[in-house]
């Protein structure tokens, strides 16, 4: 579907929103933060990869082939940024019960399951493990302690970041400005605020996972993971790197610096970054209560592809703000779409309407502009000039990107009293006694139903 447009993404690397030009002609690389996998993933975590994924399928529809590994964080990432604390994945083991390979398989397959009902298809993306790439990490490390950028302190090998002038620039963070303890924590044995730990020590006690290294035993620090599987998987210079604004002041900015460092080569040329889904005023959050799975959304009778559709009608960038209202009209909207999708007749002779097509390949080049082309779908559906199967055919187009599964109705029984209510109903319609239709239809929804006119005749769907 590609029109020959350019693409713009916004760089968070220099703050601006630039053209995108690949390394390899028709080809992307990117890179995808992903889980730490001790707990469930909520629905702000989701949102990281609903962004990924329709970034993805944007570049499909420009005719690019993809090549995208998420990372699966198995060991490593400790309970703060400061190189302090219990490791995620054994305290998860310790808190129910279960070994860390458990406790790490057990939430791995959780993901994979909220990225199936998100519509992400796992088949086209490498999903690398932490504990499957130790050698390829120390080797890193063994390469920036070669070159004279790390040293020992009591607990681990750290990066010098002062080795690396560029430190910080992802987010202009402002070194000077950082109060101690603040986001990286003290450390007395650290030479500056900002190094950060590659290889941590068991310091005597007994880990779940722990390796043999060069620096004795132990186990890697939660950032070079990211730089050895991408640089194992992509290479040493790739197009685009994503991942949470959270990750731009610490997890990011390490990542370039050990990679430019041992990779003595550019690291990623693109980096993008989603915005938080927010709750009231903060953020969504495991240690909070605002905690919200894709069941608990199953739970208040929410499809997870409704969810989707609301994160289109915000930019990625943007904040969310979340509440069940707004869902709900994400829903009923995403309801409709499919509803008239699916009962609307295919033609067999294509559409020669190209304008809605060039109008949305500019909103989605135009760093992923999903609002206007959600906005640019309830224009073509009420456009009187296209024929019903034109507008379904478009749709369909869209739904490339989209991601909703437009095409896609679930298969349930219709009891037989609700059949019975729809007949009922057709009868009153027909005699013209609207108030007995509207009655019967109000009755057929609260039974979990919903009825739609179409010129094919009433379709009974699903709430």
């Amino acid at each position: 579907m590609a029109l020959n447009m350019d693409i713009y993404l916004h760089n968070t690397l220099t703050g601006e929103k630039e053209k995108f030009t690949p390394i390899t002609d028709g080809h992307v690389s990117m890179y995808n933060c992903g889980p730490t996998v001790y707990n469930y993933a909520h629905i702000g975590n989701l949102r990281s990869y609903v962004f990924a994924d329709t970034l993805r399928r944007m570049f499909e529809w420009n005719n690019f082939t993809v090549k995208q590994v998420i990372n699966i964080t198995d060991v490593g990432h400790l309970v703060s940024d400061n190189d302090d604390g219990e490791d995620k994945i054994e305290k998860g083991a310790q808190r129910e019960g279960k070994t860390a390979q458990e406790i790490s398989e057990f939430y791995t397959q959780a993901f994979f399951t909220d990225l199936d009902q998100l519509n992400i298809a796992k088949e086209n993306i490498s999903f690398p493990r932490a504990t499957n790439y130790i050698d390829e990490q120390i080797a890193m490390i063994s390469e920036l302690e070669r070159d004279g950028y790390t040293y020992n302190t009591h607990d681990g090998v750290y990066f010098d970041t002062t080795k690396y002038p560029q430190y910080g620039l992802l987010g202009h963070i402002n070194l000077a400005g950082l109060e101690e303890g603040a986001r990286i924590g003290v450390n007395n044995e650290k030479k500056h605020l900002t190094d950060f730990a590659l290889w941590k020590f068991s310091r005597g006690e007994k880990r779940e996972q722990e390796w043999n290294s060069p620096w004795g035993v132990g186990f890697p620090g939660w950032h070079i993971e990211c730089s050895a599987m991408s640089r194992k998987l992509l290479g040493k210079t790739f197009d685009i790197h994503t991942g949470g604004i959270d990750h731009i002041p610490v997890h990011h900015n390490n990542e370039i610096a050990q990679s430019v460092c041992a990779n003595h080569a550019p690291f990623v040329h693109y980096w993008m970054h989603n915005a938080w889904l927010t709750v009231g005023e903060d953020k969504m959050s495991k240690s909070s209560d605002n905690f919200i799975r894709l069941e608990t959304l199953a739970e208040h009778g929410i499809n997870p592809l409704a969810y989707r559709y609301l994160l289109l009608t915000a930019r990625y960038s943007s904040p969310l703000q979340f509440s069940w209202e707004a869902l709900e009209g994400a829903q009923t909207a995403w309801k409709r779409l499919r509803t008239f999708v699916n009962s609307t007749t295919t033609e067999s002779t294509p559409t020669k309407n190209t304008h809605y097509i060039n109008e949305f390949t500019a909103y989605i080049n135009d760093d992923l502009d999903t609002p206007k082309a959600i906005a640019l779908v309830w224009e073509i559906m009420k456009d009187s000039s296209l024929e019903e199967y034109e507008k379904k055919e478009i749709l369909l187009q869209f739904d490339r990107v989209f991601g909703l599964q437009l095409d896609h109705m679930e298969t349930f029984d219709i009891p037989e009293n609700i059949h019975k209510l729809v007949t009922e109903r057709d009868t009153a319609r027909k005699e013209k006694d609207f108030a007995k239709s509207d009655t019967l239809r109000i009755e057929i929804e609260q039974a979990g139903f919903e009825v739609t006119d179409t010129p094919e005749g009433t379709k009974i769907t699903k709430k």
